[in-house]
């Protein structure tokens, strides 16, 4: 089966969201009205609508640290992922968890990077040298 995800959620302003997801993070944008804008996530469909961003808590466990939970993203191959990673450094994100390798060397080693869009929601953007091995065990 070969399928698209879909994921709806709030912002306040479709302004900034069109710069920080079109302009910054490089997404195509799709269809909009003057309350919702769609983009082209990296091959799935965010629509963001204009209302208050879910809330979130940082209770997620990445090793030693606390991320914010629920949170969403996507698994990039490693160059698009260091070239995503190196974006968004050059543009001075503030970074909740920085672009960092884990499980280094163990069945699913992945390069990892936290941060949140203009309106709090949290990403999670990882990057593997093979994606045959996102489920490595």
């Amino acid at each position: 089966m070969n399928s698209l995800f879909h994921l709806a959620f709030n912002v306040t302003d479709l302004n900034q969201t069109r710069a920080f997801y079109g302009d910054l993070l490089g997404c195509r944008e799709g269809r909009s009205t003057t309350t919702w804008v769609d983009f082209d996530f990296f091959g799935h469909q965010l629509s963001m609508h204009l209302g208050d961003p879910f809330k979130t808590a940082a209770t997620g466990h990445v090793g030693e640290h606390l991320v914010p939970m629920p949170h969403f993203g996507v698994i990039l191959a490693l160059p698009d992922w260091q070239a995503l990673a190196e974006r968004l450094q050059a543009a001075k994100i503030e970074f909740i968890l920085a672009p960092q390798l884990r499980f280094a060397g163990q069945p699913g080693e992945q390069w990892t990077m936290f941060f949140c869009d203009p309106f709090g929601n949290p990403i999670e953007v990882k990057g593997f040298a093979s994606l045959a091995s996102v489920y490595a065990s």
